[in-house]
């Protein structure tokens, strides 16, 4: 039996990594929401890969200040200040993009906001403020960048869902709601825009302990929590629940990062509709995935669009 030398295999993981840096196509990314969690984490890989990484966040000169400058300082990243309620601040940065870069070749739409709460209390407003960014913004990204990935015929868009997005659990209706809708967003666009060599995917995470959790939305109209009687007290429980969670399984939101930069080195028209990346509860939307495809597939051969499939 022979036992090999740690200096040996140091080596060859190290040349490994050389050759695959050598071999793969550096990429054009845009990835929105970097200022903390999966975005932070997905920007600063991507980098270390080779990858020129466009970083977007809000207020740049502001509260995010410091984050922008830390993140603008890894080699292959940019930071640019985008609003992602505003489509002219979206339409500036991909123009600032295309000027310095001539395309662009991923998208990660992974900024977003997180609401919980009774579902009635939020009004008209406050609904459509978790739209705005959760829906319009990745939808802003979108149109800005597929004509420049339709007229290159390759390009790829990743949006960030959720388990949430699949299944809706109470007292977070409005958030599912926003991501039922990128689900829908999502499975649209993979069908239409992959003959043209397109490829729009998402991930949907479980729960990681990310800055997401101290930037909730509520609702505003409080006075009506008191007729919910004890009901009023579950939300409060869940995310007691969520804290326990993370303590006892750790989860590390690493995982999405990795699964992001995994799909980029997928081959074109490989890569899966769906990616779920949950290490305690997955099972459960893996399997709910599978047979919806299967019989989805069923659906679109049925009315003569099999080759949408393949």
């Amino acid at each position: 039996m022979s036992i090999s030398h740690p200096a040996k295999a140091q080596s060859a993981l190290y040349f490994y990594i050389i050759i695959k840096l050598s071999v793969m196509k550096n990429k054009v990314i845009l990835i929105t929401g970097t200022n903390s969690g999966f975005g932070w984490l997905a920007a600063t890989g991507c980098a270390a890969l080779g990858h020129k990484v466009y970083a977007t966040m809000r207020d740049t000169k502001g509260r995010n200040a410091e984050k922008a400058k830390a993140l603008a300082r890894q080699p292959n990243v940019n930071v640019l200040d985008v609003e992602l309620t505003s489509g002219r601040s979206v339409n500036e940065a991909m123009a600032t993009i295309l000027e310095k870069e001539g395309r662009i070749d991923v998208v990660v739409n992974n900024a977003g906001v997180y609401a919980t709460g009774i579902a009635e209390t939020f009004t008209e407003e406050d609904l459509e403020k978790v739209m705005d960014v959760d829906v319009k913004g990745p939808w802003r990204i979108i149109r800005a960048a597929l004509p420049h990935m339709r007229r290159q015929g390759e390009g790829l868009i990743i949006n960030i869902s959720s388990v949430s997005g699949r299944f809706s659990f109470p007292f977070q209706t409005v958030y599912n709601t926003a991501k039922f809708a990128i689900e829908g967003l999502t499975e649209g666009l993979y069908y239409e825009v992959r003959p043209l060599g397109v490829d729009v995917v998402m991930i949907q995470p479980g729960a990681f302990p990310t800055e997401v959790w101290g930037k909730i939305v509520n609702g505003s109209d409080t006075d009506l929590i008191a007729a919910y009687g004890d009901l009023a007290k579950v939300p409060q429980q869940i995310g007691a629940g969520v804290a326990q969670m993370f303590e006892a399984m750790k989860p590390n939101p690493r995982l999405v990062a990795d699964a992001i930069v995994n799909l980029i080195d997928t081959p074109a028209g490989k890569r899966p509709l769906r990616t779920v990346v949950d290490p305690v509860t997955g099972a459960l939307t893996e399997n709910a995935n599978k047979q919806v495809k299967e019989q989805f597939d069923h659906f679109l051969t049925a009315f003569g669009m099999q080759e949408m499939l393949s």
